[in-house]
Formats: structure tokens, C-alpha cells, sequence
């Protein structure tokens, strides 16, 4: 055992500024600036804005200071028990001592190779095509049964179905429960997926979870999950984290939503369009209704126009009249009826979205309209049969039959020439007189003026 040297030794004594010097320069010199990973311990932030905390690991621990010019870039608020990877230079403090990492830059550990792998990984699958546009399904405009990948308990979930019960409550949700992140999470995912699409029972998927950090987001970064999209028969919509945050998924799948409540309101539709396009049936319906009673008014004027004078016509034209009084009120009910079924419809359909006050006040508005209607129509045709009447009494004024009641009478002669003049007829000759219920036959015995 060597024993400690006299105070006249010839070996050289050192101060403890020295000592502290001749280390500090010793650890500056070799070890300019080094990468460091570890978890943060008692993190002070100083009024002065520098921070002051502890790296360490399971074994050992190193104080580190990270001074405000440096810190104002970090793109995340540290706290203890982060994991973190810092690039720092060693630094010795003579006066205490003391040795401690000098900060320059820190970012969440294990970020950045997550970060070289997700840009990799991106490269390729767009060098393959797997982003390309023209591989993209188009959305369908109203789903019916929509599929929902992503955690069962999480945010994300009810987000999504609180956005579908305010839009379009008539969606059928269903909840394929999965994993969003840790250690068989892509798996569980891509087992879903597939699980979904291959059971061809939904118009639409949504997969996606709410935000976090890059590595809780990983699992939508994987290879085989991408691929999985890619080979979906049924629309994908990506919805991953926040709008901030950009997922493989998102680039391989159909849309991509910035949110889960974007995702649910890309695919359903918005009930006040719905409401929208009924008022306009029900507007279209009354100008064809108002169209169609104006060109039936302008083909019963023209029929009875069309009436003439003998009574055989006008029976004619009075039964063709019912005739078609008849098929205008067939076809004025059938055409009705058909547009009443199209807007009891679509009243079923929005009940469940909370519209149903406004349909029952257009049936109601309908009803008093076709009342109207019917009570034109019938003073209409009635102020028609009325004037028909008329004209037929007109008629029997005129009418030759009428003239032979009132006691006149038609002769003729035997070649049924009506005899105007007794200069067409001479004595002896046999000649026909009409009477209104009958004829005589008369010879004719004188012929005077």
C-alpha cells in the first residue's frame, strides 16, 4: 500500500482551483458535445426563464441546465419523468466542483428515429402509388351503416357518434372496438379493418383515435395496416389525432378527417339540406298541380267551344265532358297521391331528425290546398253544366221540332223537296205534311192564291 507523500516530496502540489481547472479542461476538451437520453428529475424553471433539472437512468444521474435562449424552441413542455434526448457539451463549475450538461437542443426521446422511420415509410409507399388520387373512392353522399374503428373507451368514439346523432341521426353506427396504441395495436386495428370490409355490410369506415404524442400515434404508421387500406373495397376515412398531426392512414385512406367529429360530418349529411330539398318538392309539386289545372281549364274551354247546335252533338260533347271531368279528377288524385306518397316519405325519413313539426304543417298545407282545389273544380264545372243548359234550352227555341210543337207544319213532295210555293206543286198531286208527332198524306184538290 503506498502511503501519502511527506510535505518535502519533489511531486508537484495542486491547488483545488487548479485541480477543478485541469478537469474541466480534460472533460471540454474530450467530450465537445454529446447526445444524451434519460428521464427528467426535479425540473425547476427559473424567473429567469432558464430551466435546471436531472437526467437519469436506472443507475445514475446528471444535473443539467438549459438556458432561455435555447429552451423557447422546444416544441413541447417538459415535466419530470419525460423521457427526453438532449444534445449538450460537458461542463465542469470550478467553484463547486461541479459537473453538469449544458443544453442546446431536447426533443421527446425516441422522437426522432420514430420520425426518420414514419418519413421512410412515407417515401415508399408514395413512390409505390399508394397515395395517388386516382386510386381514392369516392364517399358516399348518405350512408347508411357506417363502421367505427378505434378505442372503445376513448374520446374519439363518443366525438364521433354525438356528431352523427346531431347531423343525421338515421345512420346505423357500429363499434368495431381496437387498440390504438402499444404493442399489438397495428394488429388489432388491421384485424378490424379487414373484419369490416370483407363483411360487406357497411358504406363506410371510419378508423382513427384522438391525439398524442408521435409515438401514441404510431400504430397508425404502420406498414401492413397501410397496405390493408389500400386493398379496401369499402371507403376508408382517416381521422388520427388533431389537426396537426398526419398519419400514414391518412394518406393511404379515401379522406382524411382533422378530427374524429370532421370525420363523422364528412359522412353524414346535414339535415337542414334534407329540409331544404322537401320545401322544394313541396313547391314543385304545387306549380305542376297549378300547371296541370290550367292546361285541363284550357282544354274544357276549347271543348266547349267546340259544341254545335244539334242535340245529338251536344250529348256527344256533354258525355266526352264527364268523360274527361272524370280522368282529370283520376289523374289529379293519382298524380296527388303519388307526391303525397313521396312526401310521407321523406317525413318518415326526418321524423327521427327532429323536422317532423315541419312536415306535418306542409301535409297540413297540402290538405286545405287539394280542398281548395276540389272546391274550384266543382264551381267550376258546375257554372260549366249550368251554362250547358242554357244553350240546350237556347237550342230547342230554334230547333225545328220545337217551331212544328207550336202547331206549324213541313210539307213535302213526293220527292221529299220541301214545298216553299204553291207554284211547285199542281192539282191532283200527292204531298206530305210533317207534323210534330207525325205526317199526313193529302192530294191536292185546288190551288188558289
Amino acid at each position: 500500500m503506498k502511503k501519502f507523500t511527506t510535505l518535502h516530496s519533489s511531486e508537484p502540489t495542486f491547488s483545488v482551483s487548479e485541480l477543478n481547472r485541469q478537469i474541466q479542461q480534460l472533460l471540454e476538451a474530450s467530450l465537445p458535445w454529446i447526445l444524451v437520453e434519460g428521464e427528467i428529475s426535479n425540473l425547476t424553471r427559473a424567473a429567469s426563464g432558464h430551466w435546471y433539472f436531472s437526467l437519469k437512468d436506472d443507475r445514475a444521474q446528471i444535473r443539467c441546465a438549459m438556458f432561455k435562449g435555447k429552451n423557447i424552441a422546444v416544441r413541447f413542455r417538459p415535466k419530470d419523468g419525460d423521457l427526453v434526448r438532449v444534445r449538450a457539451r460537458v461542463t465542469f463549475y470550478g467553484p463547486r466542483g461541479d459537473c453538469q450538461l449544458t443544453i442546446e437542443t431536447m426533443e421527446a426521446g425516441g422522437e426522432g428515429a420514430l420520425q426518420a422511420a414514419y418519413e421512410r415509410l412515407k417515401g415508399q409507399l408514395q413512390a409505390e402509388g399508394l397515395f395517388d388520387a386516382r386510386h381514392k373512392k369516392p364517399l358516399p353522399i348518405k350512408p347508411e351503416r357506417v363502421a367505427i374503428i378505434t378505442s372503445a373507451a376513448g374520446a374519439a368514439v363518443r366525438d364521433i357518434i354525438i356528431a352523427f346523432r346531431r347531423r343525421f341521426p338515421l345512420t346505423e353506427l357500429t363499434i368495431l372496438p381496437s387498440l390504438v396504441q402499444g404493442e399489438g395495436a397495428a394488429l388489432n386495428l388491421r384485424r378490424q379493418l379487414e373484419r369490416a370490409d370483407s363483411s360487406g355490410h357497411f358504406d363506410a369506415i371510419i378508423i382513427g383515435r384522438g391525439g398524442g404524442s408521435l409515438e401514441d400515434l404510431w400504430s397508425f404508421n404502420d406498414e401492413a395496416l397501410a397496405r390493408a387500406i389500400f386493398a379496401c373495397q369499402t371507403p376508408i376515412v382517416s381521422a388520427v389525432g388533431h389537426e396537426v398531426d398526419f398519419a400514414i392512414t391518412d394518406f393511404v385512406a379515401d379522406a382524411r378527417a382533422a378530427t374524429p367529429t370532421a370525420a363523422a360530418e364528412i359522412l353524414s349529411p346535414d339535415s337542414r339540406h334534407l329540409q331544404q330539398q322537401v320545401d322544394h318538392i313541396t313547391l314543385r309539386l304545387e306549380q305542376r298541380l297549378q300547371q296541370r289545372l290550367q292546361q285541363q281549364q284550357q282544354r274544357l274551354l276549347y271543348l266547349t267551344q267546340r259544341l254545335r247546335h244539334p242535340r245529338e252533338r251536344l250529348t256527344a260533347q256533354q258525355q266526352r265532358l264527364n268523360a274527361l271531368q272524370q280522368r282529370l279528377q283520376q289523374a289529379w288524385q293519382r298524380r296527388l297521391g303519388s307526391q303525397q306518397m313521396v312526401v310521407q316519405h321523406l317525413a318518415q325519413r326526418l321524423e327521427r331528425a327532429s323536422v317532423a313539426k315541419r312536415i306535418a304543417q306542409q301535409q297540413q298545407t297540402l290538405a286545405q290546398q287539394r280542398q281548395q282545389l276540389d272546391r274550384a273544380m266543382n264551381n267550376y264545372l258546375q257554372a260549366r253544366q249550368r251554362r250547358f243548359g242554357s244553350l240546350i234550352e237556347k237550342l230547342d227555341l230554334v230547333s225545328p221540332l220545337g217551331i212544328l210543337s207550336r202547331g206549324y207544319a213541313i210539307a213535302t213532295d213526293k220527292d221529299q223537296h220541301v214545298i216553299r210555293s204553291r207554284h211547285d206543286v199542281q192539282a191532283q198531286d200527292q204531298i206530305t205534311v210533317r207534323l210534330h208527332d207525325g205526317s199526313l198524306r193529302c192530294d191536292i184538290v185546288e190551288i188558289s192564291e
